[in-house]
């Protein structure tokens, strides 16, 4: 779907990285569209998963202390453990890479005693999983989700 975005999805696509609360009225007086061609346009994009409107939260604030990047190696399928990883709900985020890791995940828990649950229940315990490195978050210096559509 990506190749045949044309330009009006483009900029509807960059007008709600900007501001997902925007009416769709107003974001088809800046690309040129009525309000329900808009609409259409989104639902379309929407419905084919390129395009996912959410409320993003802070985790501290909400009562998740505790984020991380876990990188994990394991043998066997890569894409079977991560397709096993992605199930998981503490686990927001699953990549398969290239280097030192073979999947990285991110999860997001309520403290450190449930970050040591889901790594030796859940993650560890995984067929295939070898070994994991866990990279605790100190600080969020920087979110955003505004790459546009280049």
């Amino acid at each position: 779907m990506t190749k045949d975005l044309d330009e009006v999805s483009k900029r509807i696509i960059e007008e709600l990285q900007a501001d997902g609360r925007r009416s769709y009225a107003s974001v088809g007086k800046s690309v040129g569209l009525s309000e329900a061609a808009v609409r259409n346009r989104v639902q379309k994009l929407s419905d084919s998963g390129l395009l996912q409107i959410v409320a993003v939260t802070d985790p501290l604030r909400v009562g998740f202390a505790r984020q991380a990047m876990i990188g994990i190696r394991c043998t066997g399928d890569s894409v079977a453990v991560a397709n096993a990883l992605a199930e998981i709900d503490e686990i927001d985020y699953v990549v398969l890479t290239a280097g030192s890791f073979d999947v990285v995940v991110e999860v997001v828990c309520e403290d450190d005693s449930r970050l040591l649950e889901l790594l030796n229940q859940k993650i560890r315990a995984q067929p295939g999983v070898t070994t994991t490195e866990t990279l605790v978050y100190l600080k969020l210096v920087k979110q955003q989700y505004n790459w546009g559509t280049r």
